[in-house]
């Protein structure tokens, strides 16, 4: 039963598109364990009227995200959430050529009066401090530009656990990437109220 007291509640179904890789796809996971379903699951118990679209790609780099992101924002849908750069930074692409993809991907939703949840990435150490210090700056600054919302990062939810190898192995995967379905659980929790916020915003709060 959804809270009606919820500001969100009562301007109907708000329809999120969630753009992405396999991260949103909900790769190595059942159906319903992905990051997708967990949310609106979450979203739902929270009182809010929502329906999430998955339009995660497994592999997807910004370039496919900004190539796709014209027909993922169809008639129907109110809001996005963008979670994409991870495999730009497995390819080691240019920060400049992550940048103006996502870019790109910003402009559409604004043409399309579609509200943004933008989810950033962190390079690791290992291209160097030049790399790291020019793609970390994207997301916060792209967000500050298009005005659109900001996540720091997609794995904050399991921030402090990174040193713990146990927990880690509870909530990764095997191949140290992809969360599991309790990983995936946890990163819910901490994005939802970010969520939260998107749906007010296209509901026009």
């Amino acid at each position: 039963m959804f809270c009606l007291c919820a500001p969100w509640a009562a301007a109907g179904t708000v329809t999120i598109a969630a753009l992405g890789d396999s991260l949103t796809q909900g790769y190595g996971l059942l159906s319903e364990q992905g990051f997708v379903p967990q949310l609106e699951v979450w979203l739902a118990a929270q009182g809010a009227d929502v329906a999430l679209i998955n339009a995660g790609v497994s592999g997807d780099t910004t370039a496919g995200g900004a190539a796709r992101v014209g027909w993922t924002l169809s008639e129907d849908v109110d809001a996005m959430i963008v979670t994409l750069g991870g495999n730009d930074l497995l390819r080691g692409l240019a920060p400049e050529v992550t940048r103006a993809n996502l870019e790109t991907i910003l402009q559409e939703a604004e043409k399309a009066g579609v509200p943004v949840l933008l989810i950033g990435m962190q390079a690791p150490g290992n291209y160097g401090p030049a790399y790291k210090a020019a793609f970390d700056a994207i997301y916060p600054e792209l967000a500050a530009a298009h005005g659109t919302l900001y996540a720091e990062s997609f794995f904050a939810g399991l921030e402090g656990l990174r040193d713990d190898p146990g927990a880690m192995n509870r909530y990764m995967q095997p191949d140290g990437i992809h969360p599991s379905a309790e990983g995936v659980r946890k990163i819910v929790a901490a994005l939802g109220p970010k969520v939260l916020e998107l749906v007010a915003r296209a509901e026009g709060g």
